[in-house]
């Protein structure tokens, strides 16, 4: 028997195994001297520890929010969208895997001819009929055809395209932690809207008496019109704060109602009528910097962004060698159907291999290396900032938690020093020694230091909220790009 082995076409087939993947002209993976030189330590880090940061919210311990949130995490629209990005990111990593395979074919073919012989070479003869020639051919196939990946051109496509998908799924968790950071936002405007709703009414109480009040030590000649419009004026800026509050109020609900997918006129039934979260004053645990970049879904995200634009380089610069293709088909060929089903007898073997060198293309594969070139230095400088840009965010929010809570504690002594005050006037005036109008006042005093410390308390659980927000959140289950020409990926299902 010949050996097939003489034939180039068994040669080229022979080595295919031996040729492929043995050059990857990809560059280096090098982090960006920002992202290898972070510092070991964030400077206004109280707490000692990693970070933990899972359902971390529930440390408000309001059943309300906690409600709000999981139902944010499956009606946002926002979190809908990223999804449906993220399924089409890992479509197109499928997609561009797919070139790393052979492609089979399978084929069912007919055809019937009948032309006349006249004018022919072939004249009459046997088999034709009254001068005409009548064909049928019937023939399977199935044919095989796959492109040696010489110079990891398709293996740096498929990498690319899976740094892509899980740089999208980075994406997911990003928009995941934006729509808990402004939900939780958003609640607590809410919270401290009614608190200052509430005590605007009060207040206005308060101030409807003092006017009476002072019309009647007007009338007594005992304060000026001066003072007496004052007075009034106090009143009505106070009464033109109420339905100020009031629309603020009804628009923060509407951005509520938004993120958790209703409409605003269902969210009473979400909200309900008592909202008592509970503040948290401990410090956050920080961690390491290095952390935030596995922590931090944006800082992870450019890093992949940075190997998808590292493997695309490579890919392009494959682009300015030859490809070497092979094919192969096999089947059955005959006269009638009956017969095509009988390979032994009738069937076909066709081998084929192809080498195809870029001569000249108008500088175009050049063109391709520059631009690639350039988007691996532009994902460089983005990822290198995105790194920096972190490390500043987390700084200034454990800053701005701390200032935080230091102006809540100065705060608090105010209220317990303007509650004291308030009650030692109330209890003059009762006893005759006092006024009611410096009860009043004192009065007065009292509820805007509570309005102060409703605002304080906001501003506190938004700086813890902006502290776990810098340093990335939930982070469960990081997906990680792995190699996916360590193992051949399963053919089962692919098409």
């Amino acid at each position: 028997m010949k050996n097939r082995f003489h034939n180039p076409v068994y040669l080229l087939f022979a080595i295919a195994t031996a040729t492929t993947g043995c050059a990857n002209l990809a560059p280096n993976s090098t982090a960006p001297e920002i992202a290898v030189g972070i510092p070991a330590a964030f400077d206004r880090n109280e707490a000692d520890g990693p970070y933990q940061s899972s359902r971390w919210w529930t440390g408000f311990e309001d059943p309300v929010l906690n409600r709000l949130l999981d139902e944010a995490l499956v009606k946002n629209l926002d979190l809908a969208e990223a999804s449906a990005r993220l399924r089409a990111a890992e479509a197109r990593a499928r997609i561009s895997r797919s070139g790393l395979f052979p492609q089979v074919n399978a084929g069912l073919n007919s055809s019937y001819s009948d032309s006349p012989t006249a004018g022919t070479s072939f004249g009459s003869f046997p088999g034709a009929t009254a001068g005409r020639l009548q064909n049928e051919t019937y023939s399977s196939s199935l044919a095989f055809s796959y492109e040696l990946d010489i110079w990891g051109k398709l293996r740096n496509d498929a990498r690319a395209g899976r740094a892509d998908a899980v740089a999208a799924a980075a994406d997911l968790h990003a928009v995941r932690l934006a729509v808990l950071a402004e939900s939780i936002t958003s609640y607590f405007d809410i919270v401290d809207a009614r608190h200052q709703i509430a005590l605007t009414t009060k207040m206005i109480d308060v101030l409807g008496d003092r006017v009476e009040q002072s019309e009647d030590r007007y009338r007594r000649g005992l304060i000026t019109s001066f003072e007496l419009y004052q007075v009034r004026q106090d009143f009505r800026n106070v009464q033109a704060s109420l339905p100020q509050r009031e629309s603020q109020l009804a628009a923060t609900e509407g951005q509520l109602a938004v993120l958790v997918g209703r409409y605003s006129s269902n969210m009473q039934e979400l909200l309900g009528k008592t909202l008592t979260p509970k503040l948290i004053f401990e410090p956050v645990p920080a961690g390491l910097p290095i952390d935030l970049l596995i922590q931090r879904p944006d800082v992870f995200a450019e890093s992949q962004r940075l190997e998808s634009a590292r493997y695309n380089l490579g890919a392009r610069r494959a682009e300015r060698f030859p490809s070497l293709s092979l094919s192969a088909g096999t089947g059955s060929q005959a006269g009638n159907p009956a017969d095509v089903l009988n390979i032994f007898d009738n069937w076909v073997l066709n081998l084929g291999a192809g080498l195809t060198a870029p001569l000249f293309q108008g500088g175009r594969i050049r063109a391709n290396i520059e631009v690639a070139d350039a988007q691996y230095a532009q994902q460089t400088a983005v990822y290198a900032r995105t790194v920096l840009t972190a490390y500043q965010e987390v700084e200034t929010a454990i800053e701005r938690y701390e200032e935080e809570r230091q102006r809540y504690r100065f705060l608090f002594s105010q209220l317990e020093e303007a509650q004291a005050t308030a009650a030692l006037q109330s209890r003059r005036f009762a006893n005759g020694v006092g006024s009611y109008v410096d009860y009043l006042d004192a009065l007065r005093a009292q509820y805007q230091v509570q309005s102060a410390l409703s605002s304080a308390a906001r501003d506190v659980a938004l700086a813890r909220l902006g502290v776990h927000r810098a340093l990335g959140g939930s982070w469960d289950n990081v997906p990680r790009a792995p190699d996916i020409m360590a193992a051949p990926p399963s053919m089962q299902g692919e098409e």
